[in-house]
């Protein structure tokens, strides 16, 4: 009865708030994501340009 008591009072904490707009964390992880293939590929040819 315990266990379903802590189940029951879990619920009622629980509240539907509407959820937040993921656009500009999709953004930042996009700008963030091309930068370091940039770098990567910048890094990368200068290597390949000295041998």
């Amino acid at each position: 009865m315990n266990g379903h008591h802590k189940h029951t009072h879990a619920s009622e904490r629980t509240e539907h708030k509407p959820e937040p707009s993921l656009r500009g964390t999709f953004a930042s992880v996009l700008v963030v994501g091309l930068f370091l293939v940039i770098s990567w590929v910048a890094v990368f040819l200068l290597f390949i340009s000295r041998q």
